[in-house]
């Protein structure tokens, strides 16, 4: 264990990682983890406070996918998806086989998963746009989104991805400013517009 001094003068303690890391296991049995702890390769990771921006447009399009997705989907914020033994992150939001839906669970598996999306933060930018997207990818998850903002005027922007299954990797397939339009994995058209974001 190593131990942390807190400002009460209080102690923080740690477990020492096991010598091959953590597993989903320890991922959901570790007692006293920060809230939305995520599992990469095997080492926790401790998920910074999120800035307005990220939670409004994860609010918009959480409002945008749940108004257009059909009865067999269902539409999920912040729920861990794992992808094998050594990881499990927590995408800003997924849609999954609304027959796995119940109100007792606490993750999904890759195959339930039919979307992800990442909303892009400064202090998560290389997981959300390198790590995790190959992760998604080898796991199997047809569909990945990537959320950035943009411009002058920091407008949000939708980079989509569909899974070529060949090669396990992601393909580009649009990028979305203003309005996303698309037919994948079913029929979507959301306002993502500046405008639509300042009405939250």
């Amino acid at each position: 264990m190593t131990a942390e001094s807190l400002p009460d003068g209080a102690l923080q303690r740690w477990p020492t990682p096991p010598v091959d890391g953590y597993t989903v296991d320890d991922l959901f049995t570790l007692p006293d983890l920060p809230p939305h702890t995520e599992l990469i390769d095997g080492s926790l990771v401790f998920v910074s406070a999120q800035r307005d921006f990220h939670t409004v447009t994860t609010d918009l399009l959480v409002t945008g996918l749940r108004r257009t997705a059909p009865p067999e989907m269902r539409v999920r914020r912040e729920m861990t998806v794992v992808l094998n033994d050594r990881n499990a992150p927590e995408p800003d939001l997924c849609v999954v086989d609304a027959r796995v839906v119940d109100g007792e669970r606490t993750r999904y598996r890759a195959e339930d998963v039919v979307l992800v999306v990442e909303v892009v933060s400064p202090e998560s930018e290389s997981r959300d746009r390198e790590t995790k997207p190959l992760k998604y990818a080898r796991a199997g998850i047809p569909n990945f989104w990537l959320v950035e903002r943009a411009g002058s005027d920091h407008h949000p922007v939708v980079h989509a991805y569909a899974l070529d299954l060949p090669t396990r990797a992601y393909g580009l397939t649009g990028i979305h400013h203003e309005q996303l339009k698309t037919t994948v994995p079913f029929d979507i058209d959301i306002d993502i517009s500046l405008d639509a974001l300042r009405t939250l």
